[in-house]
């Protein structure tokens, strides 16, 4: 199974191992009090019209279960009532739960050891999270095994454009801009870390063999807004 590219990683001293979940979970404490607030200025709200996407694309029955992974403060969660659904969060960070805005069900947990018992659920989300794994090798099995047979995932992720205009600008303003604005408003640290955490995602045709190879079927990748997001999708093969 495909790992992130590490020799990239290395190269931006970014933390991997024990040494990124304590980073990661350290750095989403500091930087939850603004946290909404910044992200819908950097991406002057598409990050909600993308979460919506994301929901409607689980194509799932009013009433069906979401396990919500990374939730955060909770965006995802309210979108997914919103639609009829019924989500549950998981996110390894306190401080993004204490500033969570939503009354859906909550609880600290890490992504790759979810407290979900063999097909609890019957949908699964999570934004802008897989970069910021420790691993992907066990996270999507971990993901098969607590979906349904014929349950669905919905995955948000920041994306690079094809259009070379547009990647040269976007490479500006994620490199560039993202960290002074989060500096301003939050944790210019955080915010410098973020853009760099890219060259934690394997290639595009790897992560969705992973994916496929995990036990799901209808894997499928969907560019937004001309590459600025990408959204993955699957269902839980059915034995």
């Amino acid at each position: 199974m495909p790992r992130p590219n590490r020799d990239r990683a290395a190269d931006l001293s970014l933390p991997t191992g024990a040494e990124k979940v304590v980073a990661v979970r350290s750095m989403f404490d500091r930087i939850a009090p603004r946290y909404d607030l910044v992200n819908r200025i950097m991406t002057f709200r598409l990050d909600v019209r993308w979460r919506r996407r994301t929901v409607r694309e689980l194509e799932l029955t009013p009433g069906s279960v979401v396990a919500d992974l990374a939730c955060g403060t909770g965006d995802f969660c309210r979108d997914l009532q919103r639609a009829g659904l019924r989500p549950v969060g998981f996110d390894l960070s306190m401080g993004m739960l204490a500033h969570a805005r939503t009354d859906a069900p909550l609880a600290q947990a890490d992504a790759l050891r979810l407290p979900l018992a063999d097909g609890a659920v019957d949908g699964l989300t999570c934004g802008f999270a897989l970069r910021n794994l420790v691993a992907l090798d066990p996270f999507f099995p971990e993901c098969a095994r607590v979906l349904r047979p014929g349950g669905r995932l919905a995955f948000l992720e920041v994306s690079e454009p094809s259009n070379p205009v547009l990647r040269a600008g976007h490479g500006v303003y994620f490199g560039r801009v993202v960290p002074w604005v989060g500096g301003r408003l939050s944790d210019r640290a955080a915010y410098a870390y973020l853009p760099r955490s890219v060259a934690y995602l394997p290639p595009r045709d790897d992560l969705l063999a992973a994916i496929a190879a995990a036990g799901f079927d209808e894997v499928r990748h969907h560019q937004l807004d001309g590459g600025l997001a990408q959204l993955i999708t699957a269902t839980r093969r059915t034995p």
